[in-house]
């Protein structure tokens, strides 16, 4: 239970889309969530360096008593991969947050509260990353977010917890939802926990991609739902999901 909860293990994904602009080529995104009271491993860094076009931080980045030396420290690090992007966690609320916020500004992480930025392809074709702030205590205002992102972009969403996906309308055309949280229930006992691991699933308004995360909460130990980060590379195609 101890090893599941200190892996060091980037999964990567291809995913494919028919409407991705096909002047991109590919995007590739390196994401991490629920990072909590865990140092991001030097391996992790190592293994996805030149490889990812920007980082994003699903939420939960600290939680209460992590200190914010080492939270820069972590940032330092994700900031060797590319630029970095970073959505509110409920835990993240744990601690002074305006101090938080002020960090992530000074060392250059864009935050993406109820926001979006746009990228342009040299053929004028874009694609949108939006960011919701925590849902659990209703900061979440997608409508806003999909204000600052053009209809016809092509549109991938980070939010920390999946359940924003009740909220997406299949006319907003998110085509892609990152989220953690739930850990991949953490521990399974007899295949049972309170969360489903953490997968990749087609739902009929956009898909989704839910991380078991980095880090733990409450105590350091995984059962079924091991640590885990993600590379993902976004093309455009046919994606077969099982």
């Amino acid at each position: 239970m101890v090893r599941e909860a200190f892996l060091n293990k980037v999964v990567e994904h291809e995913l494919c889309f028919p409407d991705f602009p096909e002047s991109f080529g590919k995007v590739t995104i390196f994401f991490i969530s629920d990072i909590h009271r865990r140092v991001i491993s030097d391996f992790i860094i190592e293994s996805v360096k030149g490889k990812a076009d920007f980082v994003i931080i699903g939420g939960d980045l600290t939680e209460k008593g992590v200190s914010f030396g080492q939270v820069k420290a972590n940032l330092l690090k994700l900031k060797q991969i590319g630029p970095v992007y970073f959505v509110w966690g409920n835990n993240d609320y744990e601690v002074d947050f305006r101090k938080l916020d002020a960090i992530l500004l000074d060392m250059g992480v864009k935050i993406l509260d109820n926001t979006a930025v746009s990228f342009e392809s040299g053929q004028g074709e874009k694609l949108s990353l939006l960011g919701v702030d925590d849902c659990s205590q209703e900061r979440d205002r997608l409508d806003l977010a999909l204000i600052d992102a053009e209809e016809s972009n092509f549109k991938i969403l980070a939010c920390h917890i999946p359940d924003i996906t009740d909220k997406i309308l299949i006319e907003s055309n998110i085509s892609l939802v990152l989220s953690g949280h739930t850990h991949g229930g953490q521990i399974h006992i007899m295949g049972y926990s309170p969360f489903k691991k953490g997968g990749i699933k087609k739902l009929e308004n956009t898909t989704i991609l839910i991380s078991n995360g980095y880090g733990t909460t409450r105590v350091p130990l995984r059962l079924g739902a091991p640590a885990e980060t993600h590379l993902i590379t976004v093309k455009q195609g046919i994606q077969k999901i099982g």
